[in-house]
């Protein structure tokens, strides 16, 4: 299907992709929870009739514009990305990919544009109750918005819902409500919305500590603080019950993931959970160091949180890549390991059958085309497998993966610990006296970026070389275009996504350090 692939195109392709993603991702997580933060404090003014509230909704409100307008522009080119440097990918599952792209531009944008124009230019001309509604609209506008995208996402780590038509070579949907309602969709857009809340709670409180540092707008800051921190707490904690889940259906689907995750090179039963540790640098997954330099675990936790058993195999890198172990699939068969690669020769016997099929289709052979494809079907679930030469291919970077989820993991409970604190302080009205605390809660803001940043590198970082799992590799994804013109659009696009952060953090600084109108007017 391809028959030459240009690994400097393929790299500087997945190099632009990654670039547009994470600073579009920079923008995406404030806008989804300050948006709700804003909706509580405008509700309490709508119940209260107290000005003040009104006061902080709007300054939040000016801050989430200025995201918001930027983190659009991001978003527009990552889209275009797809037909531009991922042609293959699109033509291979457009019809299922694009269906809730569509969605999500037809029913979350628009309602989220509709509404946030009365959101923000709506104040003294329509009722009270209407722009309320309208806040909370746009609110729920945003987080559709991701639900969507969070959707084909989760899809790609788990194509369900689909088969693959050999007369077009395309994969088709079968089944909607399976795509949409795919378990790694749900854990991934609840772990990924949540995530975002908590971000947007630190962001609030990072702020309001810099006023109550400056002995500023303290009824506003004391107030943010509060919605901001039972918000984060809240969200914390439903973030540990998503994460749990997304964990388990990584172990399920992805194991070469989850063995990155850990670090685990060599399978083992009982299998701890790695609170802390270091993977030996350089280590291979068929050489004779040990997986780690040193390492702090909880016996037991890891077999039993990926699949219910203290004494469950977890395979690892070298069970992966070797094969042998025994496992049981999603209908409790149970089966043998094949090796990488073992996956790769059936993965080419498939690709072959499917090009066999087309010839005898040409020729109009229909006992050729019987027989090509019932070879294609036995062994299309390696499909993918068939465009990789090298069997180590399959092992994403262990090193990247892991200290990536250790340190997602370890801020999160870290965030936890702040929320708590910041609330108990602040009922006993000592929060003020704490300089040390503010200080720390404004240092936590990036903090809180690097935990979400990591989220998606673990994520995406973890399931290379797929692009679709199993089903299709990044090196086949690819525009059949010329390197030296994704190279080029890499470095505009690092200079212009530079240039409109610079421009977000100057503006947004400027606009508190002027602080909320007086009033709220």
């Amino acid at each position: 299907m391809i028959e030459h692939l240009d690994s400097a195109l393929v790299d500087w392709s997945r190099a632009q992709f990654a670039l547009t993603a994470m600073y579009h991702w920079l923008f995406v997580p404030l806008t989804l929870g300050i948006t709700f933060i804003i909706a509580f404090m405008e509700t309490l003014y709508f119940k209260t009739g107290d000005p003040e509230w009104k006061k902080a909704s709007k300054f939040w409100m000016t801050l989430f514009g200025i995201n918001f307008a930027i983190g659009v522009a991001t978003g527009i080119i990552l889209e275009f990305e797809f037909g531009t440097n991922w042609s293959n990918y699109s033509w291979f599952v457009g019809d299922i990919f694009g269906a809730p792209l569509a969605i999500e531009g037809i029913m979350a944008f628009f309602m989220e544009s509709t509404f946030i124009a009365i959101m923000f230019f709506g104040w003294n001309k329509v009722s009270k109750k209407f722009h309320l509604i309208s806040t909370w609209l746009v609110a729920i506008g945003s987080n559709l918005y991701a639900l969507w995208i969070l959707v084909a996402n989760g899809w790609m780590q788990d194509p369900i819902g689909m088969h693959f038509n050999p007369d077009t070579a395309r994969n088709e949907m079968l089944n909607f409500w399976d795509v949409l309602f795919s378990p790694i969709a749900i854990n991934k857009f609840l772990h990924t919305i949540t995530s975002s809340y908590v971000l947007a709670s630190l962001f609030v409180i990072g702020v309001s500590a810099w006023f109550l540092l400056k002995g500023r707008e303290q009824l506003l800051a004391k107030r943010s603080i509060i919605i901001a921190a039972i918000f984060g707490l809240l969200s914390s904690l439903f973030l540990v019950y998503t994460g749990d889940g997304s964990a388990y259906q990584v172990t399920q689907k992805q194991p070469m993931k989850l063995a990155a995750m850990e670090g685990l090179y060599q399978g083992t039963k009982g299998a701890g959970l790695i609170m802390i540790g270091m993977p030996t640098p350089g280590k291979e997954y068929d050489d004779n160091k040990d997986d780690y330099v040193f390492k702090f675990e909880i016996p037991k936790l890891l077999s039993f949180l990926g699949y219910g058993d203290t004494e469950a195999f977890v395979p690892g890198v070298k069970d992966l890549m070797e094969g042998g172990f025994e496992y049981t699939d999603e209908n409790g068969e149970k089966h043998i390991a094949l090796s990488a690669q073992e996956k790769i020769e059936k993965g080419k016997l498939a690709i072959s059958a499917l090009a066999a099929y087309k010839d005898a289709k040409e020729l109009k052979d229909e006992e050729q085309q019987t027989i090509s494809l019932k070879i294609f079907k036995e062994n299309f679930q390696y499909f993918g497998y068939g465009f990789l030469n090298d069997p180590k291919s399959i092992i994403p970077n262990v090193p990247l993966t892991f200290y990536s989820f250790h340190m997602m993991v370890g801020l999160g409970f870290y965030f936890i610990l702040l929320f708590v604190v910041l609330l108990i302080l602040l009922f006993q009205g000592k929060l003020i006296e704490k300089k040390w605390l503010l200080r720390l809660a404004i240092f936590t803001i990036p903090l809180a970026y690097i935990a979400s940043m990591s989220g998606w590198i673990v994520a995406e970082v973890g399931r290379q070389p797929w692009v679709i799992q199993d089903l299709l590799p990044t090196v086949a994804a690819v525009s059949q275009i010329d390197a030296s013109a994704v190279q080029i659009t890499f470095w505009l696009f690092l200079a212009i996504f530079t240039a409109l952060l610079i421009a977000e953090l100057k503006i947004m600084i400027k606009q508190i350090k002027i602080g909320p109108k007086e009033g709220g007017h």
